[in-house]
């Protein structure tokens, strides 16, 4: 209800009588009042009116649903068999929705191949990749069909809008002035900005190794192998004059000591959905307020070198993407959000302006600029934005890629000790089963007086853990009626695991079920009884723990060949440390246990890193084994880092190997006492194997 200023009233008094008690609006009570339309507020919803309780979702944007239908349609999942309840509910109506023949305008079903991690299995009822529009309309369906309560356009009044009393949230006031009751409160926002107004603890950028005895967390120069300047980018705006100051977005301050903390956060942009239909495809513009010199260490990337895409082009149905950053310049906006957490609402409406500036700049600039490579803007070209998604922005979204703000800290705190399992968690709310992965964070000059950027970590290799309801509920004594399922309680590192879009929602069913669970005991959800809380989990087809199958061969078991045969140092590839997503095969051949593959994926997402302990300085040869196939990608990328620096290899797995019928050699080098061997899938033409990375003693 809006009270108007009756019109006999002079306008001074209108503003004192409408400000008084008398005139306030009532409350608006529910049961449940869930502060944030994201996937996992949405969901949180659908569970709380499946448990009989009124429910309100506040959205403070005109679109609800976050990335799931603000362009990130490449959905991150790492393993499917871990996401169950709603959200895998939400999966099956994807694939329910493009089962419909209306749903395909720009090609047929046959027609689409989706390229990523996300394919669909054969007799699989989810699908895993799809247009913002779609996500949208699902999810629009789904609340007119379950009449869930979603009020957009109302944005919480950060300063003064939550009242407490005795430790709990009574109401929450917008700043249209409209207040919401509740028993129970969830914060489903990217930023955590209802968890922050309540007083809750949280953090913002990274913490330092130190603080819970991690490896991966804080500045991580070391680990920057991925998304990188190639060697010898001149930083400055003169090249070769320090004097003549720095380009853009270089950090002064950086890049700070190995392992340290600080405020820094971890790069943003915007998940484009792109086209190359003719009739549907919108040609990349020059912004006004282009600033060319924010390019220019795009142009030296490529002068000094650099030969390719800067992008993640994945296809999504209709022949449109999901586009997401790749090499050293691209879609990231690196540095330039730093203060977006705890911004004002008008300061983050800045920084937000200034990406879509960026990103939009960017694209023309990789399609037009003539210093750019001709192949880079014939590629590049194809495509734009899609007339058909986002209309009111042509074809460009408002939902930015928070892909980290604020994080709460509670009484327990997510590390990257649970991710791989070394810490035990016993209450489960949910399942993790990504990669630890955080993207760029700063860009800096290195010793060497060098462009490089820093922050990017992608370190995988273990199985599904489990994420603690302790995470999601602030400390005790801080407040009693609050659950937080997006920027809960974790490390950067670990947090970079958990951000997913159906983790989100898997949360956000556990969190409204808990609290309905607080409300019918009269209890703090802090005091809610774990048994009850996995029993009605469970029931409701949430998956809370998982036992992998074992590694054996399905057949061809005979074909595997043991390690102890190969002389030299021999890392296999169930040692290695894996990123993404790799498959192990069933045929049964290859050495030790067998061998992984990236299903083809050809994304860039999947990598390993093959460590071995050598037993004295000296040079070895490296040597690299696959098993044969026409499927195989010609081109995969090795980089082995020796005693002098870098290699940086493409091994063709097509051909049979040389070596014993299982290696091929990939150089010489002199080493110390470690060696390391990287493969990754980025810009491959075929499926890349990982078998077995082996150092031989040169004599």
């Amino acid at each position: 209800m809006t009270f108007r200023c009756p019109s006999l009233l002079p306008s001074a008094l209108c503003a004192v009588a409408l400000a008084s008690p008398a005139f306030a609006a009532p409350a608006i009570t529910r049961d449940i009042v869930v502060y944030g339309g994201t996937s996992g507020g949405l969901v949180a919803g659908f569970q709380a009116k499946a448990m009989g309780h009124t429910v309100v979702v506040i959205e403070p944007s005109a679109r609800e649903g976050g990335l799931t239908t603000g362009g990130l349609g490449q959905t991150d999942i790492g393993n499917k068999q871990v996401i169950g309840g709603l959200s895998r509910e939400f999966y099956r109506r994807v694939a329910a929705h493009y089962a419909q023949p209306g749903a395909w305008r720009w090609q047929t079903r046959q027609q689409y191949q989706d390229s990523g991690q996300t394919r669909t299995a054969p007799g699989e009822d989810s699908m895993w990749t799809f247009e913002p529009s779609a996500a949208l309309k699902i999810y629009r369906d789904w609340i007119a069909e379950t009449s869930l309560e979603v009020i957009r356009n109302e944005r919480l009044d950060r300063a003064k809008g939550v009242r407490k009393e005795g430790g709990r949230i009574v109401s929450i006031t917008m700043e249209s002035g409209r207040v919401f009751a509740g028993q129970m409160f969830i914060d489903a926002t990217y930023e955590g900005d209802l968890l922050a107004a309540a007083g809750v603890s949280y953090t913002v950028g990274r913490e330092a190794n130190a603080q819970y005895g991690e490896t991966l967390n804080g500045v991580q120069t070391a680990q920057a192998r991925h998304h990188q300047f190639v060697r010898g980018v001149d930083p400055y705006i003169v090249k070769g004059d320090p004097k003549s100051g720095l380009l853009p977005f270089i950090d002064p301050q950086g890049p700070g000591t190995e392992g340290a903390g600080d405020q820094r956060v971890q790069a943003y942009c915007y998940r484009m959905c792109l086209t190359d239909h003719p009739d549907n495809r919108i040609p990349f513009a020059k912004p006004a307020g282009y600033v060319e010199q924010w390019y220019e260490l795009l142009l030296r990337n490529y002068e000094a070198g650099e030969t390719g895409l800067p992008w993640i082009n994945s296809s999504m149905p209709n022949r449109k993407t999901d586009t997401n950053n790749r090499l050293g310049f691209s879609t990231d906006f690196i540095g330039q959000n730093y203060a977006y957490p705890d911004a004002s609402y008008a300061d983050r409406a800045a920084i937000a302006a200034r990406h879509r500036l960026y990103q939009q700049g960017l694209m023309w600039t990789l399609a037009y600029h003539p210093r750019m490579p001709e192949k880079i803007r014939a590629q590049i070209s194809r495509w734009g934005m899609t007339k058909d998604e986002f209309t009111e922005g042509a074809g460009w979204q408002e939902q930015l890629y928070v892909r980290e703000a604020r994080r709460m800290i509670s009484d327990l705190v997510m590390t990257q000790h649970h991710c791989q399992q070394r810490e035990k968690i016993t209450d489960s709310v949910g399942m993790g089963a990504y990669t630890m992965d955080s993207h760029h964070v700063q860009r800096h000059v290195d010793a060497n007086g060098h462009v490089r950027n820093e922050g990017d970590v992608q370190v995988g290799g273990f199985p599904p853990y489990p994420i603690s309801y302790r995470s999601i509920i602030p400390k005790r004594g801080e407040c009693e009626n609050l659950l937080v399922p997006v920027c809960l309680s974790a490390t950067h590192i670990a947090f970079g695991s958990i951000r997913m879009e159906p983790v989100f929602m898997v949360l956000g069913q556990s969190a409204a079920t808990a609290a309905s669970l607080a409300i019918r005991g009269r209890t703090s959800v802090q005091a809610v009884p774990y048994e009850q809380l996995r029993a009605r989990l469970t029931a409701d087809r949430q998956i809370l723990d998982h036992t992998p199958a074992p590694r054996a061969p399905a057949t061809g078991g005979a074909n595997l060949t043991p390690r102890s045969r190969f002389e030299g140092v021999l890392v296999d590839d169930s040692e290695a440390t894996l990123t993404g997503t790799w498959q192990v095969s069933t045929l049964g051949s290859g050495i030790h246990a067998g061998y992984r593959h990236d299903g083809d994926a050809r994304d860039g997402h999947s990598s390993a890193v093959f460590t071995a302990t050598l037993p004295a300085p000296g040079t070895y040869e490296v040597q690299v084994a696959w098993t044969r196939n026409p499927n195989r990608a010609t081109n995969v990328p090795v980089a082995i880092a020796h005693a002098g620096g870098v290699a940086q290899v493409k091994l063709n797995q097509r051909e049979a190997p040389p070596i014993d019928r299982h290696f091929g050699a990939v150089g010489r080098y002199r080493f110390d006492r470690t060696g390391t061997v990287t493969l990754t899938n980025a810009g491959t033409d075929g499926h890349v194997i990982l078998d077995a990375v082996r150092w031989v003693p040169v004599k």
